[in-house]
């Protein structure tokens, strides 16, 4: 039960993109997940991010403001006028959402914050921004983000992040963790394609390592000539990746870009394993939109949130190297009464995380952030306040 005072309270989230925006992806499905839930409990929510033109400036849709200024990087400076201006009108709370930087929200209210992060990006950097643009994103989200916030309410989205963050010299007491859920499947009748086939999907950029998974597929076609890989997402790498795909040959890969739900679901449903070669996950929501289908994933452990949303050797497998990630990807399609195991084992597994109940601990963290405490997940599926 929220706190009385809570409903009818005005929530601003600041975010570097939302789900209409094409360079959308997992993190931005959680946060308007979490603010329809929001919505639903009587709250007003508004979502800050980046101005696109897939989307208008302003819009309401489900019942959550959109406001969309600034570029990819400026973004960030319109944010901060625009709270320190109060042009959202009155602000009870503040959800800053770090992706890589924060909004620097802190500096400029007096509202709660509370600082969301998906993972840390430690690794990331490097890749994205290599040399001082890289050095300098570290150094903000290592040291100067964990002073800057040290008084707020964090939310991670699995204990991997919760670790990571804590090594950064975060308070572990105000780590909340609150999971990703997942959308059930309207229909599940279609069935994995005759032939042997992988999937993936998610944002085409270079920290998804997309290239190990063409690199395993044109390996294991050599066992399996009619061994097709789907491909599905965009990005600004991925004209990048297709010239890496032309060099193998793309006869059997396909480049599908960004998809419908419909369509999304019916590949999940027909691959018999997904790759999620991703160098940093933190969850992987992909993994449990395959789940629904009966599809398990192969995955990097040192990914992070893949530890949380697979259960190795139940519901998909981690591996720790390259070598590791194609053969663990041939022996799942390549052994069919072990690929059916992990992909019940899999679908088990998604119907653990629902929407509903992520909602519902983001409300409760943010009820209590709001009333002058934090709160800690002490069970990785339940928040206490």
């Amino acid at each position: 039960m929220l706190h009385p005072d809570l409903v009818g309270c005005h929530v601003v989230f600041f975010s570097w993109r939302d789900t209409r925006n094409p360079e959308g992806g997992g993190a931005e499905i959680y946060l308007e997940k979490v603010a329809a839930g929001l919505v639903a409990r009587g709250l007003k929510v508004t979502i800050f991010c980046a101005a696109h033109g897939a989307a208008p400036g302003r819009e309401t849709r489900d019942g959550i403001r959109f406001v969309r200024r600034g570029s990819k990087m400026g973004v960030y400076l319109h944010g901060m006028l625009a709270l320190a201006l109060r042009r959202f009108g009155h602000v009870d709370a503040v959800v800053d959402v770090q992706n890589g930087l924060p909004f620097f929200t802190r500096l400029v209210t007096r509202s709660p914050v509370v600082l969301l992060v998906h993972h840390v990006h430690r690794e990331q950097w490097p890749v994205v921004y290599p040399g001082l643009v890289g050095r300098v994103g570290w150094w903000i989200e290592s040291r100067f983000s964990p002073w800057l916030y040290r008084h707020c309410q964090y939310v991670a989205v699995s204990q991997a992040t919760r670790d990571e963050l804590a090594g950064l010299g975060v308070d572990r007491s105000r780590i909340a963790v609150v999971h990703n859920g997942t959308d059930p499947v309207a229909d599940d009748s279609e069935r994995p394609s005759a032939h042997p086939s992988i999937c993936v999907v998610g944002r085409l950029v270079p920290h998804k390592q997309v290239e190990h998974a063409i690199d395993a597929w044109a390996e294991l076609r050599r066992e399996m000539p009619d061994l097709t890989l789907t491909i599905v997402g965009s990005g600004w790498w991925s004209d990048a990746l297709q010239q890496y795909a032309a060099a193998h040959g793309t006869d059997g890969l396909t480049f599908t870009g960004h998809v419908g739900e419909e369509e999304k679901d019916r590949i999940y449903a027909e691959s018999w394993v997904m790759a999620l070669p991703s160098l940093k996950e933190g969850w992987g929501l992909v993994v449990g939109e395959a789940a629904m289908h009966g599809t398990p994933t192969v995955a990097y452990r040192a990914a992070g949130g893949t530890r949380e949303s697979i259960a190795d050797g139940e519901s998909g497998l981690l591996v720790d190297t390259q070598e590791e990630f194609t053969a663990a990807l041939r022996s799942l399609l390549t052994d069919e009464v072990r690929r059916r195991e992990l992909g019940e084992g899999a679908r088990e597994l998604s119907h653990r995380f629902t929407w509903d109940h992520a909602q519902g601990s983001f409300a409760q963290v943010l009820d209590v952030a709001c009333h002058g405490s934090v709160v800690a997940a002490q069970d990785p599926d339940e928040v206490e306040a």
